[in-house]
């Protein structure tokens, strides 16, 4: 081997058509699907340091670690088996529909939950029952050689069963070599070991690189099964001498009672094996080889040589870790497959509420790609392949922090479509009590205006509204030139009554109005800095930042309304939940005002009557 000048904590397996890589604050799983594509999944996890102190306790902490890689590894082996082994077709066998329609799961959940059970009691079956089976009819006709649990003789029964055991698990590797699938994991296990080593070697990660690295690394998890069949041995013998055997009189109840006991001694085993394998790990020193050597040997049954398909599944796998690691913002991924509805929304909410983000979010997310009600969501259906794309792009594009409705590019404002994307804000809810309030207000043949309108939500909703019974005619102002094309396609788009005119504030207006709205910027500069990231960074500041006091459009507003207010006019605005006293303090010279809450109880609209 290489010397190792880098090394890491990264840790994998092979799953099925691909590699799954795990590091400290995170973990993601590369498949290579039906189609040749690689597909990933990646998931934060809680570091180490993050968890209970008695977890990162001496022998404790690898009971915890062989507890949270077993579970996590067969989550990724079963969700790389939903990407891996697939047969879409445009349309499902009879027996896959019948199952989803009957049973609202999919055949290969099914499939995989008893292939998972199944696996779990043969490897009982092989490496507990049966050594133990064996050793016990050599026992039976060793007139009491080794039958005795004390001494020597229990030291060699225990020799002769963990012979068995290890027998049976070289017996059951070269069965497994049979199989063309295997042997390919096999080859995908040689693709995760090489790509570690060549990370740990210093040299850049790539496929030519990985190519020539080796196939044998100290912590592999083969080696560590080596060092569970040699403590196991030597547990068991002290523990059966200690206990000084058992004999109830029955030979059945006997073996199934050592059976319990070994069986409840595994984790401790788990344990004292992952102490000695980080140990030697820590080092390269040709003293320590003699110990290593039996677990290269064994890796070189359980690693093949990968093709440059598998080592770039390893690669993107371990690149992917070593980012979620350094990167807190990395976003995870899911894997695209057919699923429950109520998986992938679990899965969906769950991500999103780590990342801080709006678990409804991932409800709006299905219930517009499956076109169902967000009521229907509680329904269980099953998303095919082809939805679960759909839905997976706009979850992982959310994830960057992009507000959702710029990702969909509409939203509904008042019960009207309304377009959006970066160049204008997106309404928000509170705004339609402005709307009620206008519409409420407003009389035939009425004029209104609407300034800062950008993606003119305000004025379509009034001029749509007061069209039902109404004849009134409405302009809306804007200073920039993006949001004005926005506003525009959202009146062609509503059919409304609206003029779009380019003014900032009142610069470009003419004449005088019945009815005067604005939602104007109302941020202190101050603050615009700890507003959420999909507001802060994602939409336009000229539309946020309200100055220093966040007052400064107010004032504005307040030295040019009376120009082009019509007497008895009203001036309809909306502000920040602290700031409306301080706006009519800023209109004192008005004949009428009064303040509006929203459904909050905070006061948002300032009505104010020239």
């Amino acid at each position: 081997m290489k010397k190792k000048t880098n090394y890491t904590y990264i840790g994998g397996q092979a799953v099925i058509q691909g590699v799954m890589m795990r590091g400290k604050r995170g973990m993601a799983t590369v498949v290579r699907n039906d189609k040749g594509e690689l597909c990933m999944e990646a998931k934060r996890i809680t570091p180490p340091e993050e968890r209970k102190k008695w977890t990162r306790v001496v022998f404790l902490r690898g009971v915890v670690n062989f507890f949270v890689s077993f579970v996590d590894g067969m989550q990724a082996l079963l969700r790389s088996s939903e990407v891996a082994i697939t047969d879409e077709e445009e349309a499902p066998p009879k027996i896959n529909k019948w199952v989803a329609e009957k049973w609202k799961v999919s055949a290969s959940s099914i499939l995989t939950f008893f292939s998972m059970l199944i696996g779990v009691c043969i490897a009982l079956g092989l490496f507990l029952f049966l050594p133990m089976y064996f050793t016990g009819l050599i026992a039976s006709v060793s007139n009491g050689a080794i039958a005795d649990v004390r001494g020597l003789p229990g030291l060699y029964y225990n020799l002769i069963e963990g012979g068995f055991r290890f027998v049976i698990f070289i017996g059951y590797i070269l069965f497994t070599l049979l199989f063309k699938s295997l042997r390919e994991t096999y080859r995908y296990h040689g693709a995760e070991h090489k790509t570690i080593n060549c990370y740990e070697t210093g040299m850049p990660l790539t496929v030519e690189n990985v190519r020539k690295c080796s196939r044998m690394h100290d912590r592999c998890g083969t080696t560590f099964i080596f060092f569970v069949l040699i403590v196991s041995i030597l547990l068991f013998a002290f523990v059966s001498w200690a206990i000084g055997g058992i004999d109830t009189g029955s030979g059945a109840l006997d073996f199934f009672l050592n059976f319990l006991i070994k069986l409840a001694l595994l984790p401790v085993i788990a344990g004292v094996s992952y102490e000695i394998l980080k140990l030697l790990a820590r080092t390269q020193s040709p003293l320590v080889l003699p110990l290593k050597a039996p677990g290269y040997l064994l890796q070189k049954l359980t690693t093949k040589e990968p093709d440059d398909g598998m080592i770039e599944c390893a690669v993107l796998a371990f690149e992917k870790v070593l980012d979620m690691d350094a990167d807190p913002d990395s976003p995870e991924k899911i894997f695209i497959t057919e699923t429950k509805l109520s998986r992938l929304k679990e899965m969906m909410t769950e991500v999103f509420e780590k990342h801080g983000i709006d678990s409804s979010d991932a409800e709006w997310i299905l219930s517009l790609t499956l076109n169902i009600p967000r009521s229907g969501l509680s329904e269980e259906r099953i998303v095919t392949r082809a939805e679960c794309e759909k839905i997976v792009a706009l979850f992982e594009e959310r994830l960057t922090g992009r507000p959702l409705w710029y990702i969909i590019g509409n939203t509904e404002f008042y019960g009207y479509p309304i377009e959006v994307d970066e160049r204008v804000l997106i309404p928000r809810p509170e705004t339609e009590i402005l709307v009620q309030q206008a519409v409420s207000a407003v009389q035939e043949g009425n004029t209104v205006l609407d300034l800062c309108t950008g993606s003119g939500a305000i004025a379509v909703a009034i001029a749509c509204e007061a069209a039902k019974d109404k004849n009134i005619s409405v302009v809306a102002a804007d200073i920039s030139d993006g949001a004005l094309e926005v506003a525009r396609n959202n009146v062609r788009r509503n059919k409304a009554n609206v003029v779009v005119v380019k003014s900032d504030l009142f610069e470009n207006i003419q004449g005088k109005f019945n009815i005067i709205t604005a939602n104007p910027p109302y941020i202190r500069s101050a603050e615009i800095g700890t507003l959420q990231r999909e507001v802060r960074d994602f939409e336009p500041r000229v539309a946020l930042d309200g100055g220093e006091d966040g007052l400064d459009f107010y004032r504005r507003i307040a030295a040019g309304v009376g120009e082009h207010i019509a007497r008895g006019g009203m001036l309809i605005l909306e502000c920040g939940e602290d700031q409306a006293q301080d706006i009519l303090k800023i209109f004192s010279s008005c004949d009428y005002a009064m303040v509006v809450k929203d459904l909050a109880g905070k006061e948002r609209i300032v009505k104010i009557v020239f």
